[in-house]
């Protein structure tokens, strides 16, 4: 069975890629070779950033990828930086164009993280969002948040959608340092409803851990 992370967020700029990135170090670290793919990416001009950023850490720890070019990491590139249906003018997307490419992607490594873009309820065509990507691409997802003000409403949202799509997921709070205010206006919350809370910077290797765990069980 191939090992696959799809990786998303509460919204836009949540830090998808730079999670991403230290979950790339963290697989690494445990002796697996990880790719990274990025189905979709708008507000590309020159090069796609997220995509390029990726590829760039991933090369880091595992050369093989050296055989590939951006455009096999980021396969569906828009320049408007909108929600894919908008960016790509409504147009229908067939998912089987990200296949070959993964199937590029996967024979030079063990595990694959594979990011989406902005949220879950992102609308790529008419009848797909994001939050179909994880099925179709038989992968565990992992549900990034954030920490300031809005965090519990948004993080439980995406939490329900998960659930009410049967998705196996886990999530973490990615925290800046300018949440100064989190523990005291939202981390009771989370404490009182939930036993484990991972935090992006601190909690990443468990993160790999329990993602893998996911994969296997």
């Amino acid at each position: 069975m191939s090992k696959r992370i799809f990786v998303t967020a509460t919204n836009t700029n949540i830090g998808k890629t730079y999670t991403s990135q230290l979950l790339i170090a963290a697989l690494s670290r445990m002796g697996l070779r990880v790719g990274v793919y990025k189905p979709i990416e708008t507000g590309v001009t020159t090069i796609a950033p997220d995509g390029n950023a990726l590829f760039q850490t991933a090369l880091l720890y595992n050369p093989a990828l050296e055989s590939l070019t951006l455009e096999d990491i980021v396969t569906l590139q828009l320049s408007l930086p909108a929600a894919p249906f908008v960016a790509n003018n409504g147009k229908v997307v067939d998912l089987s164009i990200f296949d070959k490419a993964l199937t590029k992607i996967e024979a030079l490594c063990d595990i694959v993280i594979i990011e989406g873009a902005g949220g879950l309820m992102v609308p790529i065509d008419e009848k797909t969002m994001m939050i179909d990507l994880p099925r179709y691409f038989n992968a565990v997802t992992l549900l990034v948040s954030h920490c300031h003000l809005g965090c519990i409403n948004d993080t439980l949202l995406s939490i329900k959608a998960l659930e009410d799509a049967d998705l196996s997921f886990v999530w973490g709070l990615n925290c800046r340092t300018d949440d100064t205010d989190f523990e005291m206006t939202s981390l009771p919350y989370f404490t009182h409803r939930y036993k484990t809370i991972y935090q992006i910077n601190r909690d990443i290797d468990t993160i790999a851990k329990v993602l893998l765990d996911t994969i296997t069980s």
